[in-house]
């Protein structure tokens, strides 16, 4: 079920006019999964949204997708790559995610990534889930910004959006994550500090179609391996 958005809208439509004026006054990002909002004053952010969806503990903002390229439009797609089923598999160069399924097809869905530099490749595995998850800095971005808060709490103004999935190597967090984002105009470009963002009704869509545990391929230049 679909509803409006009076106040949540309203909430969001005040925290990225604030963000927009942080970035003029060049405040510091807050987290190593944010972009550098420089594009968000081009264009109107409430043309972005048309509803939103029940969730908890907040309504998750819908994206109107029609302002999307169509290859970053969730959707099936026939898949001939070697991954087994149940894989997710992200393409650094062509901004897409896909979830591997058994019936010679996979759910794709546009993502923003990290700006040159900033992209990790590799593989991995979804460690660790989160709804509406809590920021929290790493312990290399506290030295170089002392002031940064240790902790910013899950909500509309998260960078880390709806839902996360937190990648491990081993029983190692590597700091990489796919999550949500409230920058819809960021899916399909390379923006970010380095994770994989997804609208916040994609991510949700993937969380609940993936377990703890899934294999990651994060690839670049075609391959996930150096």
């Amino acid at each position: 079920m679909i509803a409006t958005l009076p106040s949540a809208w309203s909430r969001l439509r005040r925290i990225v006019l604030s963000r927009i004026l942080l970035a003029v006054v060049a405040i510091a990002p807050l987290a190593a999964c944010q972009t550098r909002p420089v594009q968000v004053a081009q264009d109107d952010d409430s043309a972005w949204y048309i509803g939103s969806k029940p969730d908890k503990p907040f309504d998750i903002p819908l994206v109107d997708t029609q302002r999307l390229d169509p290859k970053y439009r969730r959707q099936q797609v026939s898949y001939n790559g070697p991954e087994q089923p149940g894989t997710i598999v992200v393409d650094i160069d062509k901004r897409q995610l896909v979830l591997v399924q058994a019936d010679g097809t996979a759910m794709q869905y546009g993502v923003g990534v990290g700006k040159a530099g900033f992209s990790w490749k590799g593989e991995a595995r979804v460690g660790r889930k989160g709804v509406w998850p809590d920021w929290s800095p790493t312990v290399t971005m506290v030295s170089l910004h002392p002031d940064l808060p240790r902790t910013r709490k899950g909500g509309l103004d998260n960078p880390l959006g709806a839902r996360a999935l937190y990648l491990y190597q081993g029983n190692r967090d590597i700091l990489f994550r796919i999550h949500g984002t409230n920058e819809p105009w960021s899916i399909g470009e390379q923006m970010s500090s380095g994770c994989v963002r997804m609208l916040n009704e994609d991510i949700a869509d993937l969380y609940d179609r993936v377990p703890v545990g899934t294999r990651v391929l994060i690839k670049r230049n075609g391959k996930y391996r150096t």
